[in-house]
């Protein structure tokens, strides 16, 4: 069987650059050790590598569809939603008191990769279920968590989360779908229509659980007036289930996860729809975000564990497919046909995914990290500033891998050249799969709206403090071994760039200039990104580098710090037009008249 990812590249990441371990000294991980993670990331590649993975090129093949009123899907749906409740993979990271495992959220991301990685068609179904039982565990009465959890977390009953609407887009304060009160307190009549609802509809579970947004009758306009609602497909009613009028009318025909339904959902149209609110009214978006930002964690991870599965495919044929002499200096060559994996231009394709795929994943963990340390740390001020940094990091997990590892498995086709085109390989599959991401959950201009237009202001620029703290931190050790020395040198010259660029662009900022501050903000969003992962890469260097010297697995070491020094030589150096794009005074997309696109 191929090999879709590498366990000795996560163990690494999770151990040895990132210090997995460190969780465990908080009470609530301490039911665990580091036996019992790898333990766990075993048998969820033993699992992946049954289920997932065999059923990857069939689920594009044959995917979900819209038929006689239901969502119809792959039949292993149902086994991977009857074992994953089984195995525990539904609620991992949930309090143990609502049916979790309260595995840190680091360790369950992890376990995510490797599922991504295998097939991203069906980890999707499973963390909206595990999301929306952790929205209700936290904000839900205890009738609501009596009531859905347990079966939520068994695998018999999905969940997902329902925001977009035909006219409004990402722009939720625009949402129109209704909520009516009752005579019965907290059951209210629901009503509307909701778009693009990832595992809105399945086959494969007896009910599934809408965690929706919607309006009650006479609060405020805007995003200030929108509750959260618990509405299932069936209503629990007399130990039973019965319709409640939330209806599948289609499936959206995607060009890549084909196996990943999207669902447009209609509410109460053929007859009382209940929906049953979720805390207070008027905090569902608020309340909503702990979902979102979780889920833009997982796409950025769909992303990278995406291109890494498509980083081995590439890597495999590289390694079997003779073509081509091999370059060398004079005439006296081997005149012999070579592996193409020995010519430059197929070795810097491979590097390319390597340092972008990899990076990125070290990336999601730190924020996944980050993520554990605001929820355990007993210390108040190390929960706020970790919180701030994930906040401030966030935007670049989902945003990066998204859109550079994309660039990656484009990579990975050009390898193959033509056969990387057919359907015969799998990457031009995977370079479908890959596209939505810069989609899903807010799309890649969102982010940097995001990023420029309020994180990196958040509590006076503490997430910038932060980060240009941990920096300096590996710059400083970088420099005592002669391998990163250099490259921590330029990696300090890269910072000054983008700290140019960042005043230059406060001072828009301190004008009130909200357009000339956001015009440009993907690329800052991009230039934020390539410094980030141009970090993560000079600690990972530095790891391998302590590594050699005290005589660990040379090969592998070796390899990273390769890598590390392909990434400073090809993809940090983009910063420098990312610096020329901010710094201009040509504000063509802001001054230019609608009349340049008539023609």
């Amino acid at each position: 069987m191929s090999q879709f990812t590498s366990l000795d590249m996560l163990r690494y990441l999770l151990y040895d650059v990132h210090d997995t371990e460190s969780l465990l000294k908080y009470s609530r991980y301490s039911d665990f050790d580091k036996d019992s993670f790898d333990i766990l990331l075993q048998s969820t590649h033993d699992w992946s590598a049954q289920h997932l993975y065999p059923s990857y090129r069939e689920m594009d093949e044959k995917p979900a569809y819209f038929a006689d009123g239901r969502v119809h899907t792959h039949d292993i749906l149902k086994t991977i939603f009857k074992e994953a409740g089984e195995n525990g993979y539904l609620g991992m990271y949930m309090d143990a008191e609502h049916g979790g495992m309260q595995i840190p959220y680091t360790v369950a991301n992890a376990v995510n990769h490797i599922m991504e990685a295998a097939n991203n068609h069906v980890p999707g179904y499973i963390g909206l279920t595990t999301g929306s039982a952790n929205l209700i565990a936290t904000f839900g009465s205890q009738n609501l968590r009596d009531t859905y959890l347990s079966h939520m977390l068994s695998g018999r009953w999905a969940g997902t989360m329902a925001l977009t609407e035909p006219a409004c887009g990402s722009s939720l304060s625009d949402i129109t779908t209704s909520a009516t009160a009752t005579e019965r307190d907290g059951v209210y009549h629901i009503a509307g229509q909701k778009i693009f609802i990832s595992g809105g509809d399945q086959g494969a579970t007896e009910n599934i659980v809408h965690l929706t947004l919607a309006r009650i009758k006479g609060a405020p306009s805007g995003t200030k007036g929108i509750s959260l609602f618990v509405v299932p497909r069936h209503r629990p009613e007399n130990g039973g289930l019965v319709d409640n009028h939330v209806l599948p009318v289609a499936d959206f025909q995607k060009m890549g996860q084909r196996g990943y339904s999207t669902v447009h959902l209609v509410y109460g149209e053929s007859g009382p729809c209940e929906g049953y609110l979720v805390g207070e009214p008027n905090q569902g978006l608020k309340y909503m975000f702990q979902m979102m930002n979780g889920a833009r964690i997982d796409v950025g991870m769909t992303a990278a564990s995406t291109a890494i599965a498509a980083y081995y495919a590439s890597l495999q044929y590289a390694r079997e497919r003779k073509q081509g002499k091999r370059l060398v200096n004079g005439a006296s060559g081997d005149e012999s046909q070579t592996l193409i994996i020995h010519h430059p231009d197929v070795r810097r394709m491979l590097l390319a995914q390597k340092a972008v795929n990899e990076g990125a994943l070290s990336l999601l963990i730190e924020c996944s990290i980050l993520h554990d340390i605001s929820l355990a740390d007993p210390d108040e001020s190390k929960r706020h500033d970790a919180h701030i940094l994930l906040e401030l990091l966030t935007p670049l997990a989902k945003s990066y891998p998204s859109e550079a590892c994309r660039d990656a498995i484009n990579n990975g086709l050009q390898i193959l050249g033509g056969y990387g085109y057919c359907m015969d390989f799998p990457l031009q599959q995977y370079l479908r799969d890959i596209r939505i991401m810069a989609i899903y959950e807010g799309t890649t201009g969102i982010q940097g709206l995001d990023l420029l237009g309020r994180k990196v202001w958040m509590d006076n620029g503490k997430g910038l403090q932060l980060l240009a703290e941990r920096i300096t931190e590996t710059i400083t050790k970088a420099h005592t071994y002669p391998s990163c020395s250099p490259y921590a040198t330029q990696l300090q010259k890269s910072i000054a760039s983008w700290q140019a660029c960042h005043m230059h662009l406060a001072q828009y900022a301190q004008k009130g200039d909200t357009v000339h501050l956001l015009a440009d903000a993907t690329t800052y969003l991009m230039m934020t990104s390539h410094i980030v992962i141009a970090y993560q890469w000079l600690k990972m260097a530095v790891k391998s580098a302590n590594a050699l010297e005290l005589g660990e697995n040379s090969e592998f070491h070796r390899s990273m710090i390769d890598t590390m020094r392909f990434f400073y030589k090809y993809e940090l150096p983009k910063t420098k037009s990312h610096h020329d794009t901010l710094m201009s005074q040509d504000h063509i997309t802001v001054d230019m008249d609608d009349a340049t696109f008539i023609f």
